[in-house]
Protein backbone atom coordinates (compact mmCIF):
# COMPACT_ATOMS: atom_id res chain seq x y z
CA UNK A 1 0.00 0.00 0.00
CA UNK A 2 0.92 3.43 -0.20
CA UNK A 3 1.07 5.70 2.81
CA UNK A 4 1.38 9.00 3.25
CA UNK A 5 1.80 9.24 7.14
CA UNK A 6 2.28 6.68 9.59
CA UNK A 7 0.66 7.55 12.62
CA UNK A 8 2.35 4.79 15.64
CA UNK A 9 -0.13 4.60 18.60
CA UNK A 10 0.92 3.23 22.07
CA UNK A 11 4.84 3.26 20.79
CA UNK A 12 7.66 5.28 22.98
CA UNK A 13 10.31 3.21 21.67
CA UNK A 14 10.55 5.41 18.07
CA UNK A 15 11.24 1.76 17.28
CA UNK A 16 8.64 1.63 14.12
CA UNK A 17 8.64 5.13 13.36
CA UNK A 18 11.98 5.39 12.66
CA UNK A 19 12.30 2.36 10.41
CA UNK A 20 9.21 4.20 8.49
CA UNK A 21 11.07 7.44 8.47
CA UNK A 22 14.20 5.67 7.15
CA UNK A 23 11.76 3.73 4.12
CA UNK A 24 10.80 7.61 2.84
CA UNK A 25 7.32 7.59 5.11
CA UNK A 26 6.40 10.81 7.32
CA UNK A 27 5.60 8.89 10.65
CA UNK A 28 5.18 10.24 14.33
CA UNK A 29 4.22 8.40 18.00
CA UNK A 30 1.69 8.90 20.06
CA UNK A 31 1.73 7.95 24.02
CA UNK A 32 0.86 9.04 27.16
CA UNK A 33 4.11 8.81 28.32
CA UNK A 34 7.54 9.56 27.05
CA UNK A 35 9.74 7.39 29.04
CA UNK A 36 12.40 6.73 25.59
CA UNK A 37 12.30 10.67 24.95
CA UNK A 38 10.76 9.86 21.52
CA UNK A 39 7.24 10.44 21.77
CA UNK A 40 6.24 12.80 19.10
CA UNK A 41 2.51 13.72 20.53
CA UNK A 42 1.88 12.79 24.09
CA UNK A 43 -1.38 12.63 24.94
CA UNK A 44 -3.99 10.24 26.53
CA UNK A 45 -4.91 7.77 23.31
CA UNK A 46 -7.75 6.45 25.57
CA UNK A 47 -9.24 9.81 25.95
CA UNK A 48 -8.95 10.34 22.52
CA UNK A 49 -10.70 6.73 21.35
CA UNK A 50 -13.92 7.93 24.08
CA UNK A 51 -14.46 11.26 22.01
CA UNK A 52 -13.73 10.47 18.92
CA UNK A 53 -16.21 7.35 19.26
CA UNK A 54 -19.11 10.05 20.56
CA UNK A 55 -18.13 12.69 17.80
CA UNK A 56 -15.93 15.14 19.76
CA UNK A 57 -12.75 16.67 18.63
CA UNK A 58 -9.97 14.17 18.92
CA UNK A 59 -6.62 13.05 17.51
CA UNK A 60 -8.80 10.90 14.74
CA UNK A 61 -9.22 14.08 13.34
CA UNK A 62 -5.77 15.17 11.89
CA UNK A 63 -5.69 11.45 10.20
CA UNK A 64 -6.22 11.01 6.74
CA UNK A 65 -7.77 8.11 4.47
CA UNK A 66 -4.46 7.69 2.79
CA UNK A 67 -2.23 7.20 6.20
CA UNK A 68 -2.00 4.45 8.09
CA UNK A 69 -2.12 4.10 11.98
CA UNK A 70 -0.68 1.24 13.59
CA UNK A 71 -1.70 0.66 17.08
CA UNK A 72 0.49 -1.23 19.55
CA UNK A 73 -2.58 -1.69 21.65
CA UNK A 74 -1.51 -2.12 25.79
CA UNK A 75 -1.91 -5.98 26.67
CA UNK A 76 -1.90 -5.56 30.19
CA UNK A 77 -5.44 -6.62 30.78
CA UNK A 78 -5.68 -9.41 27.42
CA UNK A 79 -2.78 -11.35 28.07
CA UNK A 80 -2.37 -14.94 29.00
CA UNK A 81 -1.31 -14.40 32.94
CA UNK A 82 -4.81 -12.43 33.54
CA UNK A 83 -6.48 -15.55 34.22
CA UNK A 84 -3.91 -16.61 36.70
CA UNK A 85 -4.11 -12.90 38.25
CA UNK A 86 -7.79 -12.77 38.07
CA UNK A 87 -8.06 -16.55 40.24
CA UNK A 88 -5.29 -14.34 42.82
CA UNK A 89 -3.00 -17.36 41.83
CA UNK A 90 0.34 -14.85 41.49
CA UNK A 91 3.05 -15.55 43.93
CA UNK A 92 1.59 -12.47 45.69
CA UNK A 93 -1.97 -12.61 45.65
CA UNK A 94 -1.98 -16.09 46.65
CA UNK A 95 -1.45 -14.75 50.28
CA UNK A 96 -4.00 -11.79 50.05
CA UNK A 97 -6.96 -12.86 52.67
CA UNK A 98 -10.65 -13.65 50.75
CA UNK A 99 -11.90 -10.12 51.53
CA UNK A 100 -8.82 -8.55 49.46
CA UNK A 101 -8.75 -11.12 47.11
CA UNK A 102 -12.57 -10.01 45.76
CA UNK A 103 -11.44 -6.22 46.00
CA UNK A 104 -8.60 -7.32 43.32
CA UNK A 105 -10.38 -9.38 41.22
CA UNK A 106 -13.26 -6.88 40.96
CA UNK A 107 -10.62 -4.41 39.97
CA UNK A 108 -9.08 -6.40 37.48
CA UNK A 109 -12.28 -7.11 36.17
CA UNK A 110 -13.09 -3.57 35.56
CA UNK A 111 -9.92 -2.69 34.07
CA UNK A 112 -10.51 -5.75 31.76
CA UNK A 113 -13.79 -4.52 30.67
CA UNK A 114 -13.47 -1.15 30.40
CA UNK A 115 -9.48 -1.63 28.30
CA UNK A 116 -12.18 -4.33 25.87
CA UNK A 117 -14.42 -1.67 25.58
CA UNK A 118 -11.58 0.92 24.77
CA UNK A 119 -10.77 -1.87 21.74
CA UNK A 120 -13.53 -2.18 20.46
CA UNK A 121 -14.38 1.71 20.02
CA UNK A 122 -10.92 2.13 18.18
CA UNK A 123 -12.07 -0.40 15.69
CA UNK A 124 -15.57 1.05 15.29
CA UNK A 125 -13.91 4.93 15.02
CA UNK A 126 -11.79 3.67 11.97
CA UNK A 127 -14.71 1.90 10.41
CA UNK A 128 -16.87 4.54 10.49
CA UNK A 129 -14.19 6.88 8.97
CA UNK A 130 -13.16 5.04 6.42
CA UNK A 131 -9.23 5.22 7.72
CA UNK A 132 -6.62 2.71 7.65
CA UNK A 133 -5.54 0.71 10.83
CA UNK A 134 -3.02 -2.13 12.02
CA UNK A 135 -3.79 -3.17 14.95
CA UNK A 136 -1.00 -5.86 16.98
CA UNK A 137 -1.52 -7.75 20.34
CA UNK A 138 0.00 -10.67 21.61
CA UNK A 139 -1.22 -14.43 20.33
CA UNK A 140 0.31 -16.80 23.25
CA UNK A 141 -2.90 -18.39 24.76
CA UNK A 142 -5.09 -18.50 26.26
CA UNK A 143 -6.09 -14.71 25.34
CA UNK A 144 -9.13 -12.36 25.94
CA UNK A 145 -9.63 -11.47 22.52
CA UNK A 146 -8.68 -14.52 21.03
CA UNK A 147 -12.01 -16.08 23.01
CA UNK A 148 -14.19 -12.90 22.88
CA UNK A 149 -13.29 -10.55 20.05
CA UNK A 150 -15.41 -10.64 16.78
CA UNK A 151 -13.15 -10.01 14.51
CA UNK A 152 -10.31 -12.36 13.36
CA UNK A 153 -6.71 -11.11 12.84
CA UNK A 154 -5.07 -10.97 9.89
CA UNK A 155 -1.77 -12.35 10.57
CA UNK A 156 -0.61 -14.29 12.98
CA UNK A 157 3.30 -14.31 13.60
CA UNK A 158 3.74 -17.42 15.73
CA UNK A 159 7.66 -16.87 15.64
CA UNK A 160 9.14 -13.49 15.32
CA UNK A 161 12.58 -14.83 15.80
CA UNK A 162 12.38 -16.29 11.95
CA UNK A 163 12.34 -11.86 10.89
CA UNK A 164 14.94 -10.56 13.57
CA UNK A 165 13.00 -10.10 16.60
CA UNK A 166 14.42 -10.63 20.40
CA UNK A 167 11.98 -13.08 21.06
CA UNK A 168 9.25 -15.52 19.65
CA UNK A 169 6.74 -14.07 21.32
CA UNK A 170 3.64 -15.09 18.94
CA UNK A 171 2.23 -12.02 17.87
CA UNK A 172 -1.13 -11.41 15.75
CA UNK A 173 -2.45 -8.27 13.73
CA UNK A 174 -5.45 -6.64 12.66
CA UNK A 175 -5.63 -5.03 8.98
CA UNK A 176 -8.44 -2.55 8.82
CA UNK A 177 -9.71 -0.38 5.82
CA UNK A 178 -6.40 -2.42 3.76
CA UNK A 179 -4.57 -5.68 3.05
CA UNK A 180 -1.32 -7.07 3.54
CA UNK A 181 1.15 -7.17 0.77
CA UNK A 182 2.55 -10.77 -0.10
CA UNK A 183 6.43 -8.94 -0.91
CA UNK A 184 9.49 -11.36 -0.46
CA UNK A 185 12.41 -9.85 1.39
CA UNK A 186 15.57 -11.53 -0.19
CA UNK A 187 18.52 -10.14 2.60
CA UNK A 188 19.32 -12.38 4.75
CA UNK A 189 18.69 -12.11 8.48
CA UNK A 190 21.50 -10.31 10.99
CA UNK A 191 21.72 -12.41 14.55
CA UNK A 192 20.02 -11.23 16.96
CA UNK A 193 20.34 -12.85 20.66
CA UNK A 194 17.58 -13.64 22.30
CA UNK A 195 16.47 -11.99 25.15
CA UNK A 196 15.19 -13.73 28.32
CA UNK A 197 12.01 -13.10 29.68
CA UNK A 198 13.79 -11.90 33.02
CA UNK A 199 15.30 -9.10 35.49
CA UNK A 200 19.03 -10.04 33.88
CA UNK A 201 19.35 -7.45 32.17
CA UNK A 202 18.42 -4.52 34.92
CA UNK A 203 15.28 -3.47 32.44
CA UNK A 204 11.66 -3.63 33.83
CA UNK A 205 9.94 -7.12 32.53
CA UNK A 206 7.86 -5.72 30.89
CA UNK A 207 9.41 -3.64 29.03
CA UNK A 208 12.07 -6.36 27.95
CA UNK A 209 8.78 -8.19 27.04
CA UNK A 210 7.50 -5.24 24.60
CA UNK A 211 10.85 -4.51 23.02
CA UNK A 212 11.09 -5.05 19.41
CA UNK A 213 14.49 -5.20 17.34
CA UNK A 214 14.71 -2.25 14.63
CA UNK A 215 15.07 -5.18 12.52
CA UNK A 216 12.05 -7.35 12.94
CA UNK A 217 9.76 -3.77 12.63
CA UNK A 218 11.84 -3.03 9.25
CA UNK A 219 11.44 -5.90 8.22
CA UNK A 220 7.43 -6.24 8.64
CA UNK A 221 6.94 -2.82 7.21
CA UNK A 222 8.70 -4.01 4.24
CA UNK A 223 7.45 -7.50 3.61
CA UNK A 224 3.55 -6.27 4.39
CA UNK A 225 3.02 -2.77 4.25
CA UNK A 226 4.40 -1.02 1.43
CA UNK A 227 4.49 -1.34 -2.21
CA UNK A 228 7.14 -3.17 -3.28
CA UNK A 229 8.08 -0.71 -5.48
CA UNK A 230 7.90 1.86 -2.97
CA UNK A 231 10.87 -0.18 -1.68
CA UNK A 232 12.93 -1.60 -4.03
CA UNK A 233 16.28 -0.49 -3.72
CA UNK A 234 16.34 -0.17 0.14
Amino acid sequence: MKVKKAHCFFEQSGTFKKEFMDLGVEAYDYDILDDFGKTDHVIDLFAEIEKAYVGEPSVFDTIEKDDLIISFFPCDRFEAKVPLSMRCQTPSARKFEPTRKLEYTMKLAQEQARNYQLWCKMFHVVYTRGLRMIVENPYTAPQYLNTYFCIQPTIVDTNRRLRGDYQKKPTQYWFIGCEPEANIIMEPLEYVEQRVNDWTHGENRKRIRSSIHPQYARRFIREFILDKELDDGK
